[in-house]
């Protein structure tokens, strides 16, 4: 699994993961550029992603949805608020309905992902900023640390098909 570290920061209101991955941080890059490859590892294997929309330019957005294994949809959006390709891209996300419209906006939250050159390979740093202990509590009860845990350790087999 290429996860090598998961840290949940109360007091900094921090969920951050660390993955290690052999590919170049340009083709780690193309997990997130690429709907089509992004949506076969965003989100568990019992919930995989389907995206509707990717704009990956600054004020860009995304609009997506899980499918649980029951049929249910849980949809979420983001908008990209910076990018540094290959190697940084900030955006915020949070729940939406099923037309992609942001809903919930005490559960939205910051990301921000870096990709650094480890060798011959990638070291992939995804921090989650919170705005209160509360709602990093709630997104954890949530699933979120077990379920983004699960979703980077689908990379691999993708990285491996290339």
């Amino acid at each position: 699994m290429p996860v090598i570290s998961t840290d949940r920061d109360v007091e900094a209101l921090t969920l951050t993961f660390v993955a290690e991955f052999d590919a170049t941080v340009e083709r780690v890059w193309q997990l997130w550029k690429d709907p089509r490859q992004l949506e076969r590892w965003w989100g568990p294997p019992t919930w995989p992603a389907t995206f509707d929309e990717l704009d990956f330019v600054v004020d860009g957005k995304a609009r997506y949805y899980m499918t649980g294994p029951g049929g249910d949809r849980a949809h979420g959006w983001w908008t990209i608020t910076a990018i540094d390709e290959p190697s940084r891209f900030e955006f915020d996300d949070g729940f939406a309905d099923a037309d992609g419209n942001p809903v919930t906006p005490i559960d939205s939250a910051h990301g921000v992902v870096t990709l650094d050159p480890v060798g011959d390979g990638t070291r992939m740093t995804v921090v989650s900023y919170f705005d209160s202990p509360e709602q990093l509590e709630r997104m954890v009860n949530l699933g979120m640390e077990e379920g983004m845990g699960l979703a980077l350790g689908q990379i691999d087999g993708i990285l491996s098909e290339v």
